[in-house]
């Protein structure tokens, strides 16, 4: 019988209901989901209807509660650093959405307390965990592509119908670098190491909306050749694409990010042997995500791998945001 970890979900998001919530129940020697946090009594009632699970109308109502282990937070951005500070008062593991917070200030406070108490800090870049990324790096690994030379990655869509959106909310850290822009960043950090900078940036800001709709950046290591060029967007064709290009082919993915499970994911190589199409079964990164989790709990090790990680993330976007200013 493995570990439970009892856990609870601090706010009703569509990415806790679509996916979190499902791939949770479908892992019950794992997590006890112990309940859902909402501030609004009609969203409580809406998912526990939907997952027959407990709802709390507050927040803090739920952390009180002496048999959690762990949270999942899915809040706006703006909210991440109270709340993961608040669940490390009461010593609990924390996953939680991207961006982990809107300042590097914040992410390095948070950080340093997960390493006193001892605690799980998790960004949830689900894709991390997708089998389409492992057999893609084992290709590279192998020289597939020969030499890697450039990476380059974008994500972006079009506009949300609702103006109220949180995505659009600067007092919620809205804008499309916290939200697409982390993605093509995170990614770039697999394939080029974390030692890389941002040398060039842009951001175009809706001057109405407050916060930054779309953008791009040139990455390049610090003590490397090697450069990432993304690019993210708001207001844009829908794109969630990764291309590598090494010195004999190329290995492209257009469903990089977000491959629901369920779906099969397929990716083009080029190389001197001609252009073949691989497919990759369906799989399931939000399940993969929360046994990576799961396991970090348990076995009590790996956790400053991923404290790195978040403070390598939260740099670069800082660095983004500097140099777009500095125009």
């Amino acid at each position: 019988m493995k570990k439970l970890i009892n856990i609870g979900i601090l706010g009703c998001a569509n990415i806790a209901q679509r996916y979190i919530i499902p791939s949770l129940l479908e892992l019950p020697e794992y997590f006890t989901i112990i309940g859902i946090a909402s501030r609004t009594r009609e969203k409580a009632d809406h998912f526990s209807n939907e997952f027959k699970i407990d709802t709390f109308v507050d927040y803090e109502t739920l952390l009180e509660n002496e048999n959690l282990d762990a949270v999942y937070i899915p809040l706006p951005n703006a909210l991440h650093a109270e709340w993961i500070e608040k669940s490390f008062n009461k010593n609990l593991h924390v996953l939680v959405e991207k961006s982990l917070a809107t300042t590097l200030h914040d992410v390095k406070r948070l950080n340093k307390i997960a390493l006193e108490k001892n605690l799980v800090l998790v960004e949830n870049f689900q894709f991390r965990f997708h089998k389409q990324l492992s057999v893609i790096k084992n290709l590279i690994k192998e020289g597939i592509i020969g030499e890697l030379r450039s990476v380059r990655s974008s994500f972006g869509f079009s506009p949300f119908l609702d103006d109220t959106n949180i995505r659009y909310l600067k007092e919620l850290g809205g804008g499309a670098l916290l939200d697409a822009g982390a993605y093509p960043i995170k990614i770039s950090q697999i394939f080029l190491g974390e030692d890389i900078k941002v040398v060039a940036s842009n951001l175009w800001f809706d001057e109405n909306k407050g916060v930054d709709i779309w953008g791009g950046a040139f990455l390049s290591q610090k003590n490397g050749h090697l450069f990432a060029e993304i690019a993210f967007g708001f207001d844009n064709f829908y794109q969630c694409n990764l291309e590598l290009w090494g010195s004999k082919g190329k290995i492209t993915a257009n469903r990089i990010f977000t491959a629901p499970p369920g779906v099969k994911t397929e990716f083009v190589l080029e190389n001197e042997n001609g252009k073949e199409t691989i497919s990759i079964e369906p799989d399931n990164h939000f399940k993969n995500m929360l046994l990576h989790f799961h396991k970090l709990i348990v076995n009590n090790n790996g956790m400053n791998i991923e404290y790195e990680q978040n403070m390598h993330q939260s740099r670069l976007l800082q660095e983004l945001k500097e140099k777009a200013n500095d125009k």
